[in-house]
């Protein structure tokens, strides 16, 4: 654990929170992609199959159980709450999600450190969590408009993983011991790189102190 670690986890956390925030205040899940919702349940649904066999300590063991919690309460508010899900825009998600998932699934079959099932799902939800932002950023595109706590959300789930990179990079300099997880390093930068555009516009609304607006 080191600052840079703690930091990616807390921004990751907040932004979760800014989410429900909406969810939970205003009732309104608009401008929220489910296909991402989805692919960000999944993802902690097979990255964590060891939450109940393998102890490292309570604060990972805490993270792991606020993470699926929350993905899937996420999930269900905007599938079943009867007015939470009145907000949401089926029309513009229309992002086939299910094709990254088959794709993910056979390169982490094909391509991991590995040949087990846990090491295999570790793997696959690492290749599915660089890309299940796809659907959300092209909901946005879509909108153009984006509210505060939505642009707000998208940002701190960007900065998430730009934190984790500095923290890998941080590591390797100052930790003999620590291995290069290539699978991991190079599906964060991609992962990271997917949001630049975003991140443009966003700091560009922020210093003029303007509505965030996403170019068609």
């Amino acid at each position: 654990m080191n600052i840079f670690r703690l930091a990616g986890d807390m921004t990751h956390l907040l932004s979760v929170l800014v989410l429900l925030l909406k969810i939970h205040t205003i009732k309104s899940c608009a401008g929220i992609s489910l296909k991402t919702q989805e692919l960000y349940a999944l993802v902690f649904a097979t990255r964590y199959l060891d939450i109940f066999s393998h102890y490292y300590s309570l604060y990972n063991t805490v993270m792991k159980l606020i993470f699926l919690g929350s993905s899937f309460s996420i999930v269900w508010y905007m599938r079943r709450h009867k007015v939470v899900r009145r907000s949401y825009d089926k029309d513009q998600d229309t992002f086939r999600h299910h094709f990254l998932v088959l794709p993910c699934l056979v390169l982490a079959l094909l391509i991991n450190e590995r040949f087990s099932f846990r090491e295999v799902m570790w793997t696959f939800s690492i290749y599915l969590e660089a890309v299940a932002i796809l659907p959300q950023l092209v909901l946005l595109q879509r909108t153009r408009n984006v509210d505060n706590l939505t642009g707000q959300y998208v940002f701190l789930l960007g900065a998430y993983r730009g934190l984790y990179i500095i923290n890998w990079i941080y590591r390797y300099f100052t930790e003999p011991t620590y291995s290069t997880h290539w699978i991991t390093w190079i599906s964060g930068l991609l992962q990271t790189l997917l949001y630049a555009d975003f991140f443009y516009y966003y700091i560009n609304s922020v210093k003029n102190n303007v509505k965030l607006q996403l170019p068609a």
